[in-house]
């Protein structure tokens, strides 16, 4: 089995992640982690740069984290369904990453952007960019489209879930119950 869970900076994703992985015996897989060993390669030393390297060395690490995911069974892959860089967003899974990873299904977590933004004003771990909560409701949308997209590629479910402020148990028995 082959889950990826997707949504914005900040969404909280990864902590709705580690409980059903925990539930479920699922190993998580972040392909962020994957694409910085092939950019650490590239001579990159902080992960928050990848997204302003040049568009084609980010497919390029896309497509080495791509081939180690397809060889694993049993994981959960913690990812973003489009990165926003400086030329615009950018597809994180597309279809060479997708059909690699050939999901089951595709989680999609979302909160108000609101929410968003305070979590990652409160979050001094990462080097943000200083979104607006219009800019996270605009990358919410494109990440809609492109779950949907790459769900037709590959035969995938898409299931939403929502992971407001003090309910993270609410968002983990959502997604155990779609598991």
């Amino acid at each position: 089995m082959r889950i990826v869970v997707t949504g914005v900076p900040g969404v909280g994703k990864s902590t709705c992640m580690r409980a059903a992985s925990e539930a479920k015996n699922l190993k998580i897989v972040n392909f962020g982690d994957l694409m910085f060993e092939a950019a650490k390669e590239m001579g990159v030393k902080d992960r928050d740069q990848m997204r302003k390297m040049p568009v084609e060395k980010q497919r390029e690490m896309q497509r080495k984290a791509a081939e180690k995911l397809g060889k694993m069974d049993d994981i959960i892959v913690d990812t973003h369904a489009t990165i926003k860089t400086p030329r615009g967003f950018l597809p994180g899974l597309p279809a060479w990453v997708i059909q690699k990873i050939d999901p089951t299904t595709i989680f999609l977590v979302e909160a108000s952007p609101k929410e968003i933004y305070n979590r990652r004003n409160k979050d001094v771990s990462r080097a943000r960019d200083p979104d607006s909560e219009e800019d996270i409701k605009l990358h919410q949308e494109f990440n809609r489209m492109a779950a949907m997209s790459y769900a037709a590629l590959c035969g995938a479910t898409v299931k939403l879930i929502t992971n407001a402020d003090g309910k993270v148990e609410h968002a983990v028995k959502e997604v155990l119950a779609a598991l």
